[in-house]
């Protein structure tokens, strides 16, 4: 049998012997930077206080010179707003909230236009209460749209189906009077769960994805991407722990061991058939693949549907060397192809590492060095807006807030979703309208993107060369990694010639590394270090003389 050998060539692979000859294209997003768009709150380019399609068309020039080149848009579809598009009533339409399908078209040229690509959301396990297949499903029980959902009687004792639980806390059943059934929801009742058991709603979507690529877009952000099908029986989940309908929706969730409504194997056979589509067209498919266990994280990248999932659990993670490692660690050995993890450490549903890793400059500065990490593993690593600027999260007071799932602080995820700061002034360049959707959180002018990128020494900056170095270091995209031996709060590994560390301990270490510094989140770089000391709080990579 002949040998089978592979030689580098760019950002192309030949392979010989067996395959003679082939030449294998690596898919783009493999060089890729991302960074995700809420778009309620990134630009608003229309003065009502609410952000845009023409306002984030307007800022796509900071992208680009932040050196961002994949950029994820939340929904922007036809919908009432009961949870801020995510409730989806036409999707193949730009709520007049968001601007019009000439304002996309603009978008997607704009962005192409500056070497980006553009991936929109899509929304596949729920709809909106309003979209026109539920208002028909309920009104006609017999017609052909009643098994586009998922309906269930009452059970023998009158009760809810099953046990299943809301992920925003209650039931995830609501009755329907007009028929005398109840429906599936995993999130608001206004969401209700389609079925994708029914063929139906597979030829509905690839209508859907080519309607959009036809379009120029660059692919998907899939929602609830670990959920879509559901047990076939609707069994009950295991409960694990106590459970009472009045406490908090994490808790509620936490009781149950999911094994009935989310991560069934048909799912799978839904993203084998989307990667059809996606193929022809170059486009990748990003899976929110919201499970918090490595494995099941694995089970759901077996590398021939989705082309990214993103790993959420760096946003539930303290400031802590044993759990820092952990959650490195843990998926890139469990994923057969560590390039198809999607790093994030924040979003517009989770807290900001700045706030989580301890408040203000503190927060700020150990927020950087984690980015370190993710921006030097294998996968495509996110931002989300205004992470660059060290952004915590904003204080929204209790008149303010518009979150439907979360009335008080502690559930409420407008902290997360202020509007992105740009420059001083009363709406810090947001809107022309003083008033946005959501206060801006106590944002001081040091916050705003204007006042950072005049200072060379700021966030801003310091992110752009993490960028810089993570486009630059072909190693960081194409070397095994080595996990290097654990030493207290100190954090490292190698790839090929670099050595990338994270201090998490509480006193400086004194590194003995033979070469130089390529990136440091303290500002310094680029000088001889045969020894380095590393701050708390602080990270490095360096191109040892190996």
């Amino acid at each position: 049998m002949p040998t089978v050998g592979v030689l580098s060539v760019g950002i192309y692979h030949i392979h010989f012997g067996v395959d003679a000859h082939a030449l294998i294209r690596e898919p783009w997003w493999h060089d890729s930077v991302g960074y995700e768009i809420y778009i309620r709150s990134f630009c608003d380019g229309d003065g009502d206080g609410v952000g845009d399609l023409v306002g984030l068309t307007s800022r796509l020039d900071h992208l680009a010179e932040l050196g961002v080149d994949l950029i994820w848009v939340t929904p922007f579809y036809a919908s009432p707003m009961a949870d801020f598009g995510y409730d989806v009533s036409d999707y193949r339409s730009v709520d007049p909230t968001f601007g019009s399908i000439e304002a996309f078209d603009q978008l997607v040229a704009a962005a192409h236009r500056r070497g980006m690509r553009l991936v929109v959301d899509l929304v596949p396990n729920h709809c909106s209460d309003q979209h026109r297949w539920f208002r028909e499903a309920v009104a006609d029980p017999d017609g052909p749209f009643r098994d586009y959902f998922v309906w269930r009687p009452a059970a023998s004792d009158g009760g809810l189906p099953n046990n299943w639980v809301s992920n925003f806390g209650g039931p995830a059943w609501t009755f329907e009077p007009s028929s005398g059934e109840f429906y599936l929801h995993l999130f608001l009742p206004e969401q209700p769960d389609l079925n994708w058991r029914n063929p139906r709603v597979l030829a509905e979507f690839d209508r859907i994805l080519r309607f959009w690529l036809e379009r120029g877009v660059d692919g998907f952000r899939i929602d609830v991407a670990h959920a879509l099908a559901k047990d076939v029986h609707l069994r009950d989940n295991v409960q694990i722990a106590p459970f009472e309908w009045t406490a908090p929706r994490w808790t509620q969730w936490s009781a149950f061991e999911h094994l009935h409504d989310i991560r069934q194997p048909e799912t799978l056979d839904i993203y084998r058939a989307w990667r059809e589509i996606a193929e022809e067209y170059d486009a990748v498919l990003i899976g929110e693949t919201y499970v918090l266990d490595e494995s099941q994280f694995a089970d759901l990248l077996p590398g021939d549907g989705l082309d990214i999932g993103f790993w959420f659990k760096p946003m539930f993670i303290e400031w802590d060397a044993d759990q820092i490692r952990d959650v490195l660690r843990g998926p890139v050995k469990a994923v057969a192809d560590p390039s198809m993890i999607g790093w994030v450490s924040s979003s517009h549903d989770d807290s900001r590492p700045a706030t989580r890793f301890g408040g203000g400059e503190t927060g700020r500065r150990r927020a950087l060095a984690f980015s370190t990490m993710l921006f030097c593993l294998p996968g495509l690593p996110f931002l989300y807006q205004g992470e660059e600027l060290g952004l915590v999260d904003g204080v929204i007071p209790e008149d303010a807030r518009a979150d439907p799932v979360g009335a008080d602080v502690q559930l409420s995820r407008d902290g997360f979703r202020t509007p992105m700061p740009w420059e001083p002034g009363p709406a810090f360049g947001f809107s022309d309208k003083a008033n946005s959707w959501l206060p801006h959180g106590g944002r001081t002018d040091a916050d705003t993107a204007s006042v950072q990128i005049a200072d060379p020494q700021s966030w801003y900056y310091r992110y752009r060369a993490l960028i810089a170095l993570r486009k630059t270091e072909p190693e960081l995209r194409t070397t095994a990694v080595e996990w290097l031996e654990e030493n207290g709060g100190l954090v490292g590994f190698r790839r090929g010639s670099l050595l990338v560390y994270l201090n998490a301990g509480a006193d400086a270490v004194a590194l003995e590394a033979d070469g130089s510094v390529l990136f440091a989140t303290n500002g310094l770089g680029g000088m001889a270090t045969p020894s380095t000391s590393l701050d708390p709080g602080d990270a490095i990579v360096i191109r040892s003389g190996r």
